[in-house]
């Protein structure tokens, strides 16, 4: 395995999650009796309340911990060092490697006969076994679906002559083009300068992969090269805003931005915030290029802590917001897909056309390569070159060798 300075920081984490277990009652590795009180679980942002609403009935006493999505990191890191963390934690994709790494997750296998609502067979199967597992074990069960897909106000682009969304990836540009060319201060398509994995996505699209054969991380490719293509045309074309504080949910309601690539939690912001747009919009399949319409299968997913000493009633806790029932009841509760099967095959949730879009892009929905810390050593890397060529002009060759390289020695393996 080649080592990046995260994977020996995390290696050391592991070290001091391993001396806080030998500490620990046995009680979790044997399964025979949980510790009494509460389960504490961490869940990322600001979905504590509607978490304690979920599993209210459950018979399962938690309390609930809501971590800033920018305070994971550290919150990770001193938990690991110390030994003590939560029994049940949510956990991003693109963090899904590094925890596992840290030893921070309770392996799965072997609890799936007694609990199974955890079987990857419930997940669509090509989320399954790459959003699940790392190293060949089961380390956490998916918990919300987050897919993209493009918006577009089809109220403004039929008044450009625009009848239909645009299919591929060289329509959108040229769309793009015609709905910016309606006055100063007006664009056709926002890219958001964090977003590190629409590169990725466009990719994929083109039918080429950011993964060698080896595993290791190799941008330097036509299909990469082809969304590069795509990504800086959009800027030369003046087709974009380039101020980083845009706000798309209000750039897309007013109409300054009228395409955009997202998650469902857009559509849920549009018909909240503005329901006079009710058929104005709509949500249609990612852009498609030689290698069709491939999107990123992103969300969360949950774990148990290595080190609970309330194993038995974590894993409860787990088989129960597994059940359709439950996962449809968050996705009225949030606007977040289920990532069980059932569930999102439901027929009252996909009577609406937009999220009918949605579960139907889950189906070509890929995850991001489980490379440790993902975002920092890739996605960091990749929009500091994007964003280098784009926004201050700089030699775009240079710029892309400069990320092929620092990229070159990280590894899936």
């Amino acid at each position: 395995m080649k080592r990046t300075a995260t994977s020996v920081v995390a290696a050391v984490a592991a070290v001091g999650l391993t001396i806080g277990m030998s500490a620990c009652s046995t009680t979790a590795a044997t399964g025979s009796v949980d510790a009494e009180g509460p389960l504490t679980v961490w869940v990322m942002g600001d979905s504590g309340t509607n978490f304690e609403n979920l599993v209210a009935d459950s018979g399962i006493e938690v309390e609930v911990v809501a971590i800033p999505w920018d305070s994971i990191d550290e919150k990770l890191t001193t938990a690991v060092a110390s030994g003590s963390g939560p029994d049940i934690l949510q956990i991003g994709l693109s963090k899904l490697r590094t925890f596992a790494d840290a030893g921070a997750l309770l392996p799965l296998d072997d609890e799936i006969a007694n609990y199974p609502g955890l079987d990857p067979a419930n997940f669509p199967s090509g989320v399954s076994g790459t959003a699940t597992s790392v190293g060949g074990e089961i380390v956490s069960v998916p918990w919300t679906s987050d897919t993209r897909v493009l918006f577009t106000r089809t109220d403004i682009l039929s008044e450009a002559g625009i009848d239909a969304p645009p299919a591929t990836w060289d329509e959108l540009r040229a769309d793009a083009k015609t709905l910016a060319a309606r006055g100063e201060g007006q664009y056709g398509y926002y890219i958001p300068q964090w977003d590190a994995p629409l590169p990725i996505e466009m990719t994929w699209s083109m039918g080429g992969e950011v993964i060698d054969a080896d595993g290791n991380v190799n941008f330097d490719t036509p299909e990469f090269q082809k969304a590069v293509d795509i990504y800086t045309g959009l800027y030369a074309d003046k087709s974009v805003p380039v101020n980083g504080d845009f706000d798309q949910t209000q750039g897309f309601i007013s109409g300054v931005a009228p395409m955009l690539v997202s998650g469902p939690y857009l559509g849920r912001g549009i018909a909240d915030s503005a329901p006079e747009l009710d058929g104005k919009w709509q949500a249609s399949p990612l852009p498609a290029g030689d290698g069709g319409s491939i999107s990123l299968f992103a969300g969360s997913n949950l774990g148990v802590w290595a080190n609970t000493d309330q194993k038995n009633a974590s894993l409860e806790l787990l088989e129960y917001i597994s059940q359709s029932e439950q996962q449809l009841e968050w996705y009225a509760m949030t606007g977040e897909l289920p990532t069980v099967t059932a569930a999102l095959e439901d027929g009252e949730l996909n009577s609406d056309p937009n999220v009918k879009v949605y579960t139907d892009q889950l189906k070509t929905a890929r995850v991001l390569p489980l490379v440790s810390n993902w975002d920092g050593a890739v996605g960091t890397e990749l929009l500091n070159a994007l964003n280098a060529i784009t926004l201050t002009g700089a030699d775009a060759k240079s710029s892309l060798d400069g990320l092929y390289s620092t990229t070159a020695g990280l590894t899936i393996n």
